[in-house]
């Protein structure tokens, strides 16, 4: 393993002087949004919380009546009727809004009283504020552009945390000397002790971050859904086909048979208490869900649990809109394995399956990453980087002492990483290309 690590070190300097304020912006507006579901409590209060949360509701069919006669959007997208302690939101889409980004109308279910109205993101259905949050983390508002700095952030993170995993457990003599503060220590070894140590105690997490990350990437995240769907681990869907079928009673698929049924050309929306209740006495009853109108004609109701909290609860129902028959259901308890390890994957990433406990805990990865990060530049800075932009690197050549078994099976498995992560795989040819000219200046200056 001695070979092994001046090659690691060199990646890791590189890897941290270059790509470091990516992780940076990545970890503080991260920690800014694990947060901000408190922060929206608070400044949205009036459109979150009822006047009297224990009031018996309205009917739901009345509450969406309400919010379509003051509505400023047209089309009719989905209900989400209200948690306990909340309100209910009607959504609209007229097709104008960027991708996810929906209209809310939000009633009280207790009066049915509308009590305003606001735009909308995603799956959490996040308010205005935490969505700036959540752009800024996710493309510095720059659009798909700026997509790729969390990309290329997700796309190193695990590089660097490997490979100073790996330097780290060398370098120490024992595991305690690998675990706990050297408080002895000063200058340089003090500031690597502090980034070795917290690097160790957190690895798992920044692990876990990178990896669930590049799911939902520019670009490594195709390659991510295109091997999701070759092994068969995509989530499965719910058929909206309406078809002449008895009802689901024990949370099975119905058998699909006879002809489609058709539906009228305008849906009966006074009918979606009653699809409700269907979709309920299938065990789709999560206290969060959302409902979806027809999409068409011989098409069905669909009501989808969206509570995303530990223990998962995204069950989906199918409701036929005349005899009001369950028609189909998929249980998450059927996903398969790696569906059900993505599910959870993102909402450890978003803070939301373990609530408060989750969140917190995120906050204080992503502030031990900007340590770890604060700590990497006072080292580079302690190395020479006073002196110049890239200080003193490790020595070059580190690769050539490798063994040969080790180049024939990393070389390879490099090349196959770079092309499922262009962000990784670009970024370390412009290394190797920082590399061979910093070596080569360094070779015309007089000795």
């Amino acid at each position: 393993m001695s070979s092994v690590r001046p090659l690691l070190l060199r990646l890791h300097f590189y890897a941290g002087v270059l790509i470091g304020p990516f992780l940076m912006i990545a970890a503080l507006s991260g920690a800014a949004y694990a947060i901000s579901p408190q922060i929206e409590k608070i400044v949205y209060a009036g459109l979150l919380t009822p006047a009297d949360p224990d009031a018996p509701a309205v009917p739901l069919a009345q509450q969406v009546a309400a919010a379509e006669q003051v509505t400023t959007v047209s089309g009719l997208a989905a209900v989400r009727p209200a948690p306990d302690g909340g309100t209910t939101r009607v959504i609209f889409d007229d097709g104008t809004f960027a991708e996810s980004y929906r209209h809310a109308v939000f009633v009280d279910p207790g009066t049915g009283a509308v009590l305003g109205q606001a735009t909308v993101y995603g799956t959490t259905g996040a308010m205005p504020l935490r969505s700036w949050i959540d752009e800024l983390h996710r493309s510095l508002h720059l659009g798909d552009v700026g997509r790729y700095y969390s990309e290329l952030a997700a796309s190193w993170l695990w590089v660097v945390t490997l490979g100073g995993l790996a330097m780290w457990v060398m370098r120490s003599r024992s595991t305690r000397a690998a675990l706990v503060i050297d408080r002895g220590a000063t200058g340089r070894a003090r500031s690597r002790t502090w980034h070795g140590v917290l690097g160790i105690w957190a690895a798992v997490g920044f692990l876990g971050i990178s990896a669930t990350g590049l799911t939902w990437s520019q670009l490594a995240g195709e390659n991510v859904t295109e091997l999701r769907s070759q092994l068969d681990w995509s989530t499965p869907a719910v058929s909206t086909t309406v078809a002449q079928a008895a009802a689901v009673t024990g949370g099975e698929h119905s058998g699909h048979g006879g002809g489609v049924v058709t539906t009228p050309s305008t849906v009966d929306l006074s009918t979606i208490d009653q699809v409700l209740a269907a979709a309920r006495s299938a065990d789709v009853d999560s206290d969060q869900v959302e409902i979806s109108p027809p999409s068409g004609e011989g098409r069905t109701w669909v009501v989808t649990e969206i509570h995303r909290a530990y223990p998962t609860s995204v069950d989906v129902a199918a409701v036929d809109p005349t005899s009001f028959e369950v028609t189909d259901v998929v249980r998450f308890g059927d996903y398969p394995f790696m569906a059900k390890m993505a599910r959870w994957g993102v909402d450890l990433h978003m803070g939301t399956m373990f609530g408060l406990v989750n969140q917190l805990a995120l906050v204080a990865l992503a502030l031990v990453l900007a340590g770890m990060i604060v700590l990497g530049y006072r080292m580079w800075w302690q190395r020479g980087g006073r002196r110049s932009i890239l200080g003193t690197p490790p020595p070059r050549g580190s690769w050539l002492r490798l063994p040969a078994w080790l180049i024939a099976v990393g070389v390879p498995a490099v090349f196959a990483l770079a092309w499922f992560m262009p962000l990784f795989g670009i970024p370390l040819l412009a290394f190797l290309a920082v590399d061979v000219v910093a070596g080569a200046l360094r070779a015309r200056r007089p000795a």
